[in-house]
């Protein structure tokens, strides 16, 4: 790879989404402003959105909804219509429909790509486009706040080499949710590093408002753990293995054991447990404060990382149970049809 080269001729993006709306109007138009080789893949929209993709000169992918949908798999036929348009790409950018780029990412992300060997994954910094809309979009937006520098995993937007993408087979399809997690394991092992830098990389639109949209992202969270463990839990990996443990230790064992006992411990049992949450929340919270938070966003974050391990520990279990009676896997959505039709999706 040459940082001379002209970023149009080299690098693609592919985005993916569902009755985006506005957002994805916002995303495509931020792409093109970046590259002409863009791909929409759409999964069933009901909206204009492939007609405003096609507008605007966009490659657009529909998707066979006979078969169940997952972002892995349109992100593989995504970069596949790519390269089969666009034969010199060498590398893709991918992101959700409900995302737009920042000025000038691309450009950046690909110039550390080219002057660092082994990179093979490039990520920046998500931020949410509008965090004061509840404490969940708030929560999204501290969340993606992750270290910079060498790291494990990106999330859904990054810069991926192509070379690195094809080796170790692309996403895997099964997997309906912590997809580049998963991928960024396997383009780990053979020899390649993945980088989050310190620059503002994409806008999320979350659109997060109710408990319950919470509940069931985390939910997702919880099945994508138990999944990445299972394919990659064993030494030295041991991926996802730390967070499928803390779900079903918090959210499940011990309440089990609270309630079980109960009835002998004249319910000390359960206030045991109580203040066992307090305290593990007061230790998160704490933590967050020394790598920076405010107060009122460590204190934020302490208190529903608690109580998303409930819901986690319900994502595991569902994990099990399909895996146990050989039952497709679906989706697990926090954005229900209507916020769809009023321009949500998969992001």
């Amino acid at each position: 790879m040459n940082s001379e080269n002209d970023l149009r001729e080299v690098v693609g993006v592919v985005a993916i989404g569902r009755n985006e709306g506005d957002r994805l109007k916002r995303c495509l138009q931020s792409a093109k402003a970046q590259t002409e080789r863009v791909v929409y893949v759409d999964s069933g929209s009901t909206d204009d959105s492939v007609a405003f993709a096609e507008s605007i000169g966009v490659e657009v992918v529909n998707l066979d909804t006979s078969i169940p949908f997952t972002a892995a798999r349109a992100r593989n036929e995504g970069i596949a219509r790519l390269i089969e348009r666009w034969e010199t790409i060498e590398c893709v950018h991918v992101l959700d429909g409900d995302c737009e780029f920042q000025d000038g990412w691309i450009q950046i992300a690909y110039d550390f790509m080219c002057a660092h060997e082994q990179a093979a994954v490039v990520c920046g910094r998500r931020r949410e486009r509008d965090p004061g809309a509840s404490k969940y979009n708030l929560m999204c937006d501290l969340e993606w706040d992750t270290p910079i520098g060498q790291a494990r995993s990106c999330g859904g937007d990054a810069l991926f080499l192509l070379k690195a993408f094809h080796e170790v087979g692309g996403y895997n399809s099964s997997v309906i949710a912590g997809e580049e997690p998963e991928l960024c394991v396997r383009i780990r092992s053979k020899g390649y590093t993945v980088h989050r830098l310190d620059h503002e990389m994409t806008l999320h639109d979350a659109s997060m408002t109710r408990f319950g949209q919470y509940w069931q992202r985390a939910k997702r969270a919880g099945h994508a753990y138990a999944q990445g463990a299972d394919m990659h839990g064993a030494p030295p990996e041991r991926h996802c293995v730390k967070q499928t443990r803390s779900a079903i230790v918090w959210g499940l064992v011990f309440p089990v054991i609270a309630l079980a006992c109960s009835w002998f411990t004249f319910g000390l049992s359960i206030a045991a447990y109580f203040l066992m949450m307090c305290a593990q929340t007061g230790r998160i919270r704490s933590g967050q404060i020394k790598v920076g938070r405010s107060k009122h966003d460590a204190s934020l974050l302490a208190v529903f990382i608690m109580i998303a391990k409930f819901a986690q520990a319900n994502g595991v279990l569902l994990y099990w149970y399909r895996k146990i009676m050989k039952k497709q896997a679906t989706l697990i959505e926090y954005k229900s049809a209507s916020d769809a039709e009023a321009g949500g999706a998969d992001g």
